[in-house]
């Protein structure tokens, strides 16, 4: 079966406003995220992608821009499975004010519970990115073989859910794993078993540098949406 490389956008304003984000139109790439992006097609220089598959946000297609004109024939599929989760009401507000709100604790120590008020469930989230992730797999497949490998740009809680799938992990764990904008997370999909080969690999280390918090949210538990990345 393929190997499917997960690309999480590049650093966006919502993430240096400390913002949750969601589904909230307009929501580009800053400026460390537009270089990121720039970045992207040296760092897969080597990788013989044969398709890229899109959420629709604006900020993860302005992540693959770069890429699809360094590569004329890649084709674009834009997905709308691995959309941002939906986080209805929670939606632009500041991450810092949310972590006052009772389901905040939901969402980190207990997220197969945690549904956003006016928006969806984490397990569903994870249910419809995994079967997107499935369906792709098999049309890959069966349109290239095997061995090919193909690309899907996407979110910090998707792509965070998908890997915890591959691993067998119970989504209550999930928020225990960590993926950087712009990072790559790598899976290789077997018959068996699925193999994780790369996750959240940005090729430096300036995440590792020990910080006290997220920016923007005042805590060190998981940012909601994923964290802003290094400074």
């Amino acid at each position: 079966m393929p190997t499917l490389i997960l690309v999480r956008h590049g650093r966006s304003t919502a993430n240096t406003a400390g913002l949750l984000a969601g589904r909230t139109p307009g929501v580009g790439l800053d400026e460390l995220g537009g270089a990121q992006a720039a970045a992207l097609p040296e760092r897969l220089a080597a990788v013989p992608l044969v398709a890229a598959v899109s959420s629709p946000l604006q900020r993860c297609q302005e992540t693959l821009a770069p890429l699809l004109a360094a590569r004329p024939g890649l084709a674009l599929h834009t997905e709308e499975r691995i959309n941002e989760c939906d986080y209805g009401d929670w939606a632009g507000r500041k991450l810092a004010e949310l972590m006052d709100e009772p389901l905040m604790e939901v969402v980190q120590q207990h997220p197969s519970a945690a549904a956003f008020p006016g928006g969806e469930s984490m397990p569903a989230m994870r249910d419809r990115a995994a079967q997107a992730v499935h369906d792709w797999n098999a049309r890959v497949e069966r349109e290239h073989g095997p061995d090919a490998v193909y690309l899907m740009c996407s979110h910090g809680d998707v792509i965070k859910s998908l890997v915890a799938d591959a691993l067998g992990l119970h989504l209550d764990l999930f928020q225990r794993i960590s993926v950087e904008p712009s990072s790559i997370t790598a899976i290789r999909y077997t018959r068996l078993r699925p193999f994780l080969l790369r996750l959240s690999d940005t090729g430096d280390f300036g995440s590792l540098v020990p910080r006290a918090s997220d920016p923007g949210t005042g805590t060190s538990d998981a940012t909601v949406g994923g964290g802003a990345g290094a400074p």
